[in-house]
């Protein structure tokens, strides 16, 4: 939920797009798979996150995306959401990389607070520190829009 300072300089409109679009974003970026490579089956044990790709720049028809037992081909302007909990794969048999927008987004059924929540377990993650100060734990949520805010001056939103 906070803005790359470098990435977000160099896609200010997607990030405009992204922010006015008010999706509850965990996180955004750019992936991209080389070619003739595979990403073996796989799951994120992680049910109260979706994940959304974009297809940007795919070589249709010989880049997909398995999800339990469903195959998919990704499509340039289309988008697939999935639940990275369920056993996923995915191949690019091209002779070129394919790129997407992939974006983590919380469960459409996750209250707000819920969702508060799991941004401080996130945020708990990386500064573990917190748990022992109380003024600062006290001030999570002021801290956290700040933060989330200035984050936002990297792109102008």
């Amino acid at each position: 939920t906070v803005w790359d300072e470098t990435n977000s300089a160099l896609f200010p409109k997607t990030c405009a797009l992204l922010t006015k679009s008010k999706v509850p974003l965990l996180e955004a970026f750019f992936a991209k798979m080389p070619p003739k490579t595979t990403i073996k089956p796989h799951s994120d044990m992680c049910n109260f996150v979706l994940t959304c790709h974009l297809g940007v720049d795919v070589p249709e028809g010989q880049c997909d995306l398995t999800v339990g037992d469903e195959t998919r081909a990704w499509q340039n302007g289309n988008v697939m959401l999935f639940d990275t909990s369920i056993l996923h794969s995915a191949e690019n048999r091209a002779d070129v990389t394919r790129y997407i927008l992939m974006l983590r987004v919380y469960h459409p059924e996750l209250s707000a607070i819920e969702r508060s929540a799991m941004q401080l377990v996130f945020d708990l993650l990386d500064e573990p520190e917190l748990l022992s100060d109380s003024e600062a734990l006290g001030e999570y949520d002021q801290r956290r829009r700040a933060l989330e805010k200035a984050s936002r001056g990297a792109w102008g939103g």
